[in-house]
């Protein structure tokens, strides 16, 4: 906009005093930084941070939870920006209900907390296809993440938006606002050996593109050691005290200080005990880091089908200090809330300059901070993973148990130690209280309708769905012509190779699914085997993969007979992969070779025939998901066990304000819905029965040391929000893949 016209010298004298008071106002609100810290209104600051990412929970939790964060000692919530959900059809934006991140940025301010805005626009996050929109796969040309023109037109062209929006909302904290730090990329340095040429060149124009937006606030990019200058390279892990900025002038910035795991279906639990996390943290800021964030400070849950991986679970807890629910995770919640107490009462110290160090002993350090004021605070630490010791410093003694530090803001009082935990455990509860009355409606699994469509050969899952359901359709028909059947009574053999993730195989409209892969051994100890050695399992009606290797084979003997047969094979994905070299290139569904053994001429192949494909169930097409949908067909009585199953139930909410979760443990695969809104994927897949007990944690914590549920379901429990639920009339949908016991199901409450 041009500046407005003034007349005479009064005029122009006002106009330069006002342009010098903005200019002025900009100078001392903008967000800098020099070697020690981020620097706000030319303060140095040592920052807490958690990731709460808005679509994982709703808007009505969001209040509360950003108030949890503050209470809990944060000073940033940090968030990724959701391309996939923002853009699901290009050039048509969505920016509402639990993808309103304006409302999201402008409650955070408004509980006084600042924001970490990671636009990404690539996320990773176990989210689906990486928070990438499917479409983009489709664009002409384009190849992700990479120096390739439609790539990085469409990436700046997103990115631009999200920081367009942000200005003119007046979120920076230049303009007044919230934002105080910007993210490009993610985590993309360790993909640079395996990119090629065109991987560095791309990494260089991310950060220039990112930087000429002007957001008034300094930019990131983690795990990237060779960001170039200004942007700030940054670290994730479960540790970062190791950690140093590739510039003297950057700060040690922490931006995923991993709190536990990510659960998948079909794995076991994982935990992080508080003390190493604690631990983790401090030793940290002892070696002079300024900025942690805690990924997660609140997982949530990944409704509707959000859930990447393939195979990542509905559940997003990551063991965090608030929990799936909403509800305080006791005691890591107070534990570090405590530690960071301690961190602010010496945060003046510790940001005057770099620490000194003192040896103590074999494994004690003393990391020891003053400012010119003459003002001193310490951090006592010992490194030994099983000793306790006594240490002298300053003149005075001090117990360190083994593996922690203990701070003191004053060089004398020790008012933290992190392995020594004063909160209660609390152990949260689920109380069933409503059970249901089901009403049930069977797919027809051997008919098409008027969307199917031929083509010849067989044809990726995801260039047919565009991932609007997780569900393809082969369909194709095998003559057998007089005499080709084996004579001696054994049926034909049908193999089926796919590259994932899940398949239901029906013959004249009879489900198959008994793999032979094990021949000469019974059904239950091939289940056996399947699990905990070949990573996919074979059930009646149904082969799937798991989360280390997705793809899968169905063999099997089907009922034929003389005449047209036909075979249909539902192809299901178990969310998209959000991680990997080009991982747009990633193929899923049935891309064979399918092959018929045991006729006469020996074996078919079928893989080159003529395909029918037909994307999505009948019930979907129909809506019968939804409160208006569910009357479009024909609901019958109590629930069938049948594959391919809808259920619906309508019940009335629990009373009270405790979190509600569904209990789907009797049932096998599927999704459900609560009044029109998509709660998520379920499946009652089992982690393998070894690997949990112990947690061995000190110095050597992995994702794999401390786990829970071997042996069990990987997750029971799916939540679903209050702000879903009306007085009475609730509608609950249910979409059961392979034939549960819906009678098993249950509504509970969760209480502490």
């Amino acid at each position: 906009m041009a500046p407005p016209r003034v007349a005479g010298g009064r005029g122009l004298l006002l106009l330069l005093a006002v342009l010098a008071a903005l200019c002025f106002a900009v100078a001392n609100a903008a967000v800098s930084y020099d070697h020690r810290s981020l620097v706000i209104n030319g303060r140095r600051r040592i920052l807490i941070s958690g990731s709460i990412h808005y679509p994982r929970s709703t808007p009505e939790m969001w209040p509360g939870l950003i108030q949890k964060a503050k209470d809990g000692g944060l000073d940033v919530v940090q968030t990724y920006v959701f391309w996939n959900g923002h853009e699901p059809v290009k050039g048509q934006y969505y920016f509402s209900d639990r993808y309103d991140l304006i409302r999201f940025v402008k409650l955070v301010k408004q509980a006084g907390l600042y924001v970490h805005l990671r636009i990404g626009p690539y996320v990773c996050a176990e989210w689906n296809f990486g928070g990438f929109p499917v479409w983009l796969k489709y664009v002409p040309g384009i190849s992700f993440r990479t120096d390739n023109g439609p790539f990085k037109a469409e990436m700046q062209r997103f990115v631009e938006k999200i920081v367009s929006m942000m200005k003119s909302e007046r979120l920076f904290e230049w303009q007044g606002g919230p934002i105080i730090m910007s993210q490009v990329e993610n985590e993309f340095g360790p993909m640079e050996s395996a990119g090629g040429v065109g991987a560095k060149p791309y990494a260089n124009w991310a950060a220039k593109m990112a930087v000429a937006t002007n957001t008034g606030v300094p930019w990131v990019m983690c795990k990237q050691e060779d960001a170039p200058d200004p942007v700030i390279n940054t670290c994730n892990g479960f540790y970062c005290d190791y950690f140093t900025p590739n510039k003297k002038n950057k700060p040690a910035m922490w931006t995923e200080a991993w709190t536990g795991w990510f659960t998948s279906f079909g794995g076991a639990v994982p935990h992080r005990p508080v003390e190493d996390m604690a631990f983790a943290v401090a030793r940290f800021i002892q070696k002079g880091g300024s900025f942690v964030n805690y990924y997660m400070y609140h997982g949530g849950t990944n409704f509707g089908r959000t859930a990447g991986g393939p195979f990542v679970a509905t559940s997003y807890d990551y063991d965090a200090p608030i929990d799936e629910f909403g509800l305080l995770r006791q005691p890591k919640w107070g534990h570090l809330r405590d530690l960071h107490k301690a961190i602010k009462q010496a945060e003046p110290t510790l940001v005057s300059g770099d620490p000194t160090i003192q040896s103590l002993g074999n494994y004690e350090k003393a990391y020891v901070f003053k400012s010119k004021n003459g003002a001193c605070a310490a951090f006592l630490s010992n490194y030994h993973m099983n000793s306790a010791v006594k240490v002298r410093f300053n003149g005075r003694h001090y117990d360190l148990p083994a593996w922690s530090i203990s701070i003191l803001p004053d060089c004398k009082t020790v008012v933290f130690n992190t392995a020594t935990v004063k909160e209660p455990t609390l152990l949260p509860k689920m109380h069933p209280v409503v059970r249901f009355t089901w009403q049930s409606y069977s797919e027809d699994t051997n008919s098409l309708d008027d969307s199917a469509f031929t083509k010849d050969g067989l044809v990726e899952q995801l260039s047919m769905t565009w991932d609007k359901s997780d569900y393809l359709w082969y369909t194709t028909f095998v003559n057998i012509g007089p005499g080709e059947l084996s004579k001696n009574g054994q049926w034909p053999q049908l193999t089926v190779y796919s590259a994932g993730h899940s398949m239901q195989v029906f013959v004249n409209g009879k489900s198959y699914g008994t793999s032979t892969l094990l021949h000469g051994v019974s059904d239950q100890i091939k289940i056996q085997i399947t699990r905990t050695l070949l990573d996919y399992l074979c059930v009646a009606g149904s082969v799937y993969g798991g989360f280390e290797n997705p793809k899968l084979t169905y063999d099997g003997h089907v009922k034929m007979w003389q005449g047209s047969n036909k075979i249909s094979i539902l192809s299901s994905a178990v969310g998209l992969p959000n991680v990997g070299d080009h991982f747009e290139r990633w193929n899923v569904g049935v891309l064979g070779p399918v092959t018929l053994s045991g006729l006469s001429e020996g074996k078919r192949d079928l893989s080159h025939q003529k395909w029918t494909y037909q994307v999505g169930l009948k019930g979907e097409s129909l809506g019968i998901h939804t409160v208006s949908g569910s009357s479009a067909v024909e609901w019958g009585g109590p629930g069938s066990k049948q594959p391919l199953t809808w259920h619906k139930a309508l019940f009335n909410a629990p009373s009270g304000s405790d979190p509600v979760a569904l209990d789907m443990g009797s049932m096998g695969k599927g999704q459900m819905w609560v009044n029109g809104h998509h709660v998520g994927r379920y499946w009652s897949y089992k982690a393998p029965s070894r690997g949990c007990g112990g947690c061995s944690y000190a110095g050597t914590y992995r994702e794999d040391k401390c786990r829970s549920s071997c042996g069990e379901l990987s997750q029971r429990w799916y939540h679903v929000p209050r702000s879903w639920l009306k007085p009475g009339g609730n509608l609950l949908v249910v979409l059961e893949e392979y034939g549960g016991d819906v009678a098993g199901v249950t509504l509970a409450t969760r209480t502490q």
